[in-house]
């Protein structure tokens, strides 16, 4: 969607260099010959329509322009890759249509377009036409900043938020917010809580509300559930206004079934693969796209393209790519094909993978992509050079296992767990992580947040205080998901709004000051995030007190002469006069204390100013004295 001021429409057309391309794989810009776009020929104006269906006998047009007259708007096959195309005069936008695809045996199939840049509300499958050229942008600070940034060493604080069920209108059938509404009470909400990106779900179209977005029918068009096209595009202009990064959750892993979308689009397997052991997950019910077919990864990677191009998108996180990785992945004996080695290993997705990282980083420096990985698979955030996937980070799904199972136990078990909460940074170096809490941690009878905690209703606030303040101080970028922030007592549902009537309540609102407070001393300080991936940044106290079950560790910086020291208590016992090993005699700051009665706690002080003694303790030659309240997080600068 790039700027524009002028309207004259140009002929669009498809060449015989852009079919050579699109069957080599690399056909970038072929969404903006495929689908249907305005144009002018001859001095007409209209609509050119193209299609790629090889296997098609014929293939037709029809739509509200012409009262779904099937046999009225004839394609003509353009070339030997199998690519339909004509242009038809006095076709405006805002028309439904689809194509109708006529197989070698007679078979008729309606589809919906693959590369329609709008699509008709569910239930109804058509596409619309449209144009997407109009929007005028006004971020370019924004975008030329962007670039310029190394993401590894700026904060990144992730707000993952469901448009649909952030906030609801309380009349209408489905009381969805539009884009524009969306905007105008999230950027304030990010401001407030200073997080640094949002992570949209479900924003490309997609037939069924419960699959929250995760199986697409229409790869290059916002979701019309919240409006048009240009009131997406006003949604990220406004964002990056306000100095918020915007990330689209990404689904190259697989497509429904849905009888109007890619699932044998001309007849054949013409985006899956065609073996059922390749082109199907029999857990999901889903296709699995065919990566070894060129004109499927250039359907892809110039997808990937299309939201960074024209919606000015800063990031892709892409989902299930274990899934992708993995031949045998949520199969059993007999389900899967090995590969030519007879290993199951997905080759084809290995280099997909490689591909698309490397276009994306090659041409936008600064755009993340973003591995939803859930295996030990290694070098994801690896150079490709080095044989690495090229990613920019990846989801430490480890790290989220250990600290919800941990979390979620007694605290008198909790001593026999102890390294589960120090395990992670073991590993640390390997990857480039960001440490994520995301809506698949609080549906499905897992519980919110807050209800995985142990004890009484105010003991589980207390403990989500001290989870939180392990995050935010341990190495790696963050991700949190919607609600969680103010302590949602309900698991999320898509069907509804978040229970905002629950900031009311003390102890939900002191959650969000406490929170809010987090991501302050995140972003306020470097070394909380200049030095995520290696052991400048990071450096434990005491990670061996599993008796007491606490914890305490410093971020640092090696040109920083500052240093936050966290304490961490996971037991409901006060620790009265608590000692923790210091390197220097540098005077202790307290910056946060979670058991403070402004967010819900009960109010025992520590001293705002701690001044070292000269004794070893923790290895270290000096030691500070306080008294650490039960299920509290302690925060000082030194």
């Amino acid at each position: 969607m790039a700027n524009t001021t002028n309207n004259q429409l140009q002929q669009v057309f498809i060449s015989e260099a852009d079919q050579y391309l699109f069957a080599q794989g690399t056909h970038y810009d072929i969404y903006k010959k495929l689908g249907a776009h305005p144009s002018v020929q001859d001095g007409q104006e209209g609509m050119y329509f193209a299609v790629w269906a090889p296997n098609a006998a014929n293939v037709y047009v029809i739509g509200s322009f012409n009262e779904w007259n099937e046999w009225s708007h004839p394609l003509d096959r353009l070339g030997p890759g199998g690519i339909y195309g004509k242009f038809y005069p006095g076709i405006h936008t805002e028309e439904l249509y689809k194509f109708l695809i006529v197989t070698p045996d007679g078979r008729r199939l309606y589809k919906a377009d693959p590369f329609a840049n709008a699509a008709e509300l569910r239930p109804g499958t058509a596409s619309v036409t449209t144009d997407i050229s109009h929007f005028t942008w006004t971020d370019e600070k924004w975008m030329k900043e962007r670039d310029k940034k190394d993401m590894n060493k700026e904060p990144i604080a992730i707000y993952e938020c469901h448009i649909g069920s952030w906030m609801k209108h309380p009349y209408g059938e489905n009381g969805f917010y539009n884009y524009r509404e969306f905007t105008d009470r999230i950027v304030e909400y990010l401001k407030e809580l200073k997080y640094t990106h949002v992570e949209l779900m479900g924003i490309a179209e997609h037939p069924f509300d419960g699959s929250w977005g995760y199986q697409v029918t229409g790869y290059y068009a916002p979701t019309s559930r919240y409006g048009s096209p240009e009131d997406f595009a006003y949604l990220v202009n406004t964002l990056h206004e306000n100095g918020i990064g915007v990330i689209l959750d990404w689904v190259p892993a697989h497509f429904p079934r849905d009888a109007h979308g890619l699932a044998e689009f001309d007849g054949t397997c013409l985006y899956e693969h065609p073996d059922r052991r390749r082109g199907e997950h029999p857990e999901w019910g889903t296709k699995i796209f065919n990566y070894g077919k060129t004109e499927v990864k250039n359907f892809l990677l110039a997808n990937a393209l299309f939201w960074i191009r024209e919606y000015h998108i800063d990031g892709l996180r892409v989902d299930a790519v274990a899934s992708m990785l993995y031949l045998d992945y949520g199969k059993r004996d007999g389900e899967w094909l090995p590969n030519i080695y007879g290993g199951n290993k997905n080759l084809d997705a290995i280099e997909f993978f490689k591909h698309f990282n490397s276009v994306i980083h090659g041409s936008y420096p600064g755009v993340m992509t973003i591995a939803e990985e859930s295996t030990a698979w290694p070098k994801v955030t690896g150079d490709v050079e080095d044989d690495g996937l090229g990613f920019s980070f990846k989801w430490n799904m480890g790290w989220m296992h250990d600290f919800c199972e941990y979390m979620k136990l007694d605290p008198l078990f909790r001593k026999n767990n102890h390294y589960a909460l120090t395990f992670a940074m073991s590993y640390n170096t390997s990857e480039n992580y960001i440490l994520p809490i995301s809506h698949d941690e609080v549906v499905h009878l897992k519980c919110s947040m807050l209800n995985k905690m142990p004890g009484y209703h105010v003991d589980k606030y207390a403990n989500l205080r001290v989870a939180y303040t392990y995050m935010f101080g341990h190495a790696g970028k963050k991700l949190l998901f919607m609600g969680q922030e103010f302590g949602q007592e309900r698991e999320w549902s898509e069907a509804r709004e978040l229970d905002w009537y629950l900031l009311q309540e003390p102890l939900n609102k002191g959650m969000m000051e406490y929170v809010k407070e987090l991501l302050n001393i995140y972003r306020k300080y470097p070394i909380m995030y200049e030095n995520d991936n290696n052991w400048d940044g990071f450096e434990w106290i005491s990670c061996d007190d599993c008796d007491r079950s606490t914890y305490s560790f410093m971020r640092k910086g090696p040109k920083s002469k500052k240093t936050l020291l966290f304490v961490l208590n996971m037991t409901p016992i006060k620790r009265e006069g608590f000692t923790v090993g210091v390197p220097t005699s540098q005077k202790c700051k307290l910056l946060l204390n979670s058991d403070d009665t402004r967010f819900g706690g009960n109010g025992n002080v520590i001293p705002e100013e701690l001044v070292p003694k000269k004794e070893t303790c923790d290895y270290r030659p000096y030691q500070i004295t306080f008294d650490l309240p039960p299920f509290s997080a302690a925060v000082f600068e030194r």
